[in-house]
């Protein structure tokens, strides 16, 4: 008998009990009941109440339990060769014996068998052994393609039979999505991968695991965002991909893949995300840059342009919006004055 039943010992005590009452029709008699004990409280919906009771008409001459058809005790004589079966009392009012730690090779019909000078009588009790419920067979941590057809398995024994429930927990809830030891996941997705809880009660308590179902994609990009960057500055590109399992990072400028080995450029990756960074960036710097995220269900990419920002001088921002920028326009300024000048002399000197 396997002992993953026999978390909580417990016993029970069977008395018959003697009384000099009268009853109808007889002279002295006694009556004959049942009871059980319990070591734990809690385990008291374990068993079935026991209570039976019989009337016999003589003194007592002989008594005995019995066990369907072994004798168990005979007066003060041990006849089980059972060792959890103990005499307890044994006097005018009652006869007792105890069987501890019950399991369910203990469970049938128990008779008390009393010999009197007129005739034998007897009284049975029938002992109903519950047993809490013990998860034995539970599909452990599996990992699937997704699209793939999935079936997750959880058993249990107890008595009585437990029923078992499969929930999927959701973030921030549990989703029941089974009522069956078999839960079937048609054609997955990867939003289907996560814990999933199995629980199997009865009337005596409950058993909980959990597994998990790991379901495998290829990467998916995020959209890349181009970035102006000045000459001499430092320009920093961000790649984010999500696929199972994680990706790999590769980038590359112009078809030509870069390498963090290269002086001015550096390549770090953490999870889900790879970030590009191009230090003192100069007229070759600039381009269009592309990440690819690689698994081995598959590969995607996101392209990245960077380009030049032109600073603002000192002398635009005096001048303001619209001002042309020349090294020379002083110069230029006061030569174009003098021409006016002469200009509008010569006309003069034509009027008179």
């Amino acid at each position: 008998m396997a002992d993953w039943w026999r978390r909580k010992r417990f016993s029970v005590s069977l008395r018959s009990l003697r009384s000099s009452e009268k009853s109808e029709g007889d002279g002295n008699s006694s009556r004959l009941e049942t009871i059980d004990s319990l070591e734990e409280d809690e385990l008291e919906r374990g068993i079935d109440p026991l209570l039976d009771r019989c009337l016999q008409g003589d003194v007592v001459t002989h008594t005995a339990w019995l066990n369907r058809s072994s004798i168990l005790y005979a007066g003060e004589d041990k006849w089980s060769v059972d060792p959890r079966v103990s005499l307890v009392v044994l006097n005018q009012e009652q006869f007792t014996i105890q069987i501890e730690n019950v399991d369910t090779s203990d469970e049938g019909q128990y008779t008390c068998a009393v010999q009197t000078r007129k005739r034998p009588r007897t009284t049975s009790v029938h002992i109903i052994v519950q047993v809490p419920p013990k998860i034995i067979n539970l599909t452990k941590t599996i990992t699937v393609n997704e699209g793939s057809n999935v079936t997750l398995l959880c058993s249990a024994n107890g008595k009585p039979e437990p029923a078992v429930t499969w929930r999927f927990q959701a973030p921030g809830v549990q989703v029941a999505v089974s009522e069956d030891e078999y839960l079937e996941i048609p054609a997955v997705t990867r939003q289907k991968a996560g814990t999933y809880e199995c629980t199997a009660a009865n009337e005596v308590s409950t058993d909980v695991q959990t597994t998990e179902l790991i379901v495998n994609y290829p990467p998916t990009v995020s959209e890349g965002k181009d970035i102006g960057v000045s000459q001499g500055q430092r320009a920093v590109l961000l790649c984010e991909a999500e696929s199972e399992p994680a990706a790999e990072f590769e980038w590359y400028r112009e078809d030509k893949r870069i390498s963090s080995e290269v002086e001015g450029v550096e390549i770090e990756n953490s999870g889900e995300r790879s970030k590009l960074t191009v230090f003192n960036v100069s007229e070759e710097g600039y381009g269009n840059y592309t990440c690819v995220a690689i698994n081995k269900l598959g590969s995607a990419n996101t392209s990245i342009i960077v380009y030049e920002v032109i600073e603002p001088t000192s002398s635009t921002l005096l001048q303001g919006p619209g001002a042309v920028q020349d090294g020379n326009s002083g110069t230029v300024g006061t030569h174009t004055s003098t021409c006016l000048l002469l200009v509008m002399s010569v006309q003069l000197l034509l009027t008179f």
